[in-house]
């Protein structure tokens, strides 16, 4: 049974899975087609899934128009996030970034495609190194007067923008981030180092992207391909690591009797209610098998055997802060005094 969630420290309500749709659209060459797609769209909604994730760029815009006829019959059901900074033109400068006038032209082609007059959460898709964080925390809040934008969200953007970003919009009154994205899976867990930190302590949502590694933890990829063979897009992440990672996690399901995929979203979940994962399917079968993890729930000590397996250096600072000697000067004797972490 699908849950809801309160979408980070806002009053908006989200299902806990979140139905991802770059693959809406025949364009890139490994999509779905247009009755494909509504088959996975039906089977998430049916579960009862709300919340909806596309983007500008998303398959040339395919997956905006196909979204936009799903929920054409019933548009207010749906929390449809959609999201700015990629391109739409290669030779137009001002139609790429994060900038006032891509932000607005950005949003008004969305909002034709998608066949709506309003977006529930835009997301600033990934963060461009020259717009001033002022100018895009004030086009955002103007978004949110007009009424063109419910909530905003920031994906692929360091910590330390984000929490300068909020930090400002609370200071002059403008509207905050109420969420990031991040690729995190356990192949891929070095959001916890500063992102994941810094949305806990701001109240964000977590959204994860690629939360089965880029197919690596569905246990189809658990052996490297023979030398010569043609290299799919799992195959970047392909190392020893990797692979022991896959391997022991298709190991616990089936100690357990579930997919790899559906333990892998089941140690996601685990972490707490702010992470939502954005789950993604070519085909019907892949989205319910998907949409099973809701029923897993891996006892504590299948959790530590994954986090083990995927443990990181977390690098300085964090880990010279835990060194013997740093507790030392830092506490002295006093170190059990200091068991409550305000951060």
């Amino acid at each position: 049974m699908m849950q809801y969630r309160l979408f980070g420290n806002s009053g908006l309500r989200v299902s806990e899975l979140c139905l991802g749709t770059m693959v809406f659209g025949e364009e890139w060459g490994n999509g779905a087609n247009f009755e494909t797609s509504k088959k996975i769209f039906e089977t998430y909604t049916s579960a009862g899934g709300n919340f909806i994730d596309t983007a500008n760029r998303y398959t040339e815009g395919t997956s905006e128009k196909f979204i936009g006829d799903f929920i054409a019959a019933d548009r207010d059901r749906f929390v449809l996030a959609t999201k700015y900074s990629l391109f739409d033109k290669r030779n137009d400068v001002n139609a790429t970034g994060n900038h006032r006038k891509n932000l607005m032209r950005s949003v008004h082609e969305s909002l034709e495609r998608l066949q709506t007059d309003y977006i529930d959460l835009l997301w600033l898709h990934m963060w461009d190194f020259t717009t001033p964080v002022e100018e895009v925390m004030r086009g955002l809040d103007d978004l949110i007067r007009m009424g063109v934008v419910h909530y905003v969200g920031i994906s692929d953007t360091p910590a330390w923008i984000v929490a300068k970003a909020n930090t400002m919009a609370d200071f002059r009154s403008w509207t905050p981030f109420a969420g990031i994205q991040v690729e995190y899976s356990l192949i891929q867990r070095t959001a916890e180092r500063d992102l994941i930190p810094m949305a806990k302590h701001f109240g964000l949502a977590i959204t994860p992207w690629a939360p089965l590694g880029a197919g690596m933890l569905t246990g189809k990829h658990n052996e490297k391909p023979a030398e010569g063979a043609r290299l799919k897009a799992t195959s970047v992440k392909m190392n020893e690591r990797n692979l022991g990672i896959a391997r022991k996690v298709t190991d616990l399901a089936m100690q357990m009797g579930c997919t790899p995929s559906q333990l892998a979203l089941a140690w996601i979940r685990s972490k707490g209610p702010e992470f939502l994962p954005i789950i993604g399917s070519r085909s019907e079968s892949q989205i319910a098998d998907t949409l099973a993890c809701l029923a897993i729930n891996p006892e504590a000590e299948v959790l530590a055997a994954l986090d083990e397996i995927s443990a990181i250096d977390y690098g300085f600072p964090h880990d010279f802060y835990k060194s013997p000697g740093v507790q030392d000067v830092l506490y002295a004797d006093n170190k059990e005094s200091f068991t409550q972490r305000r951060y």
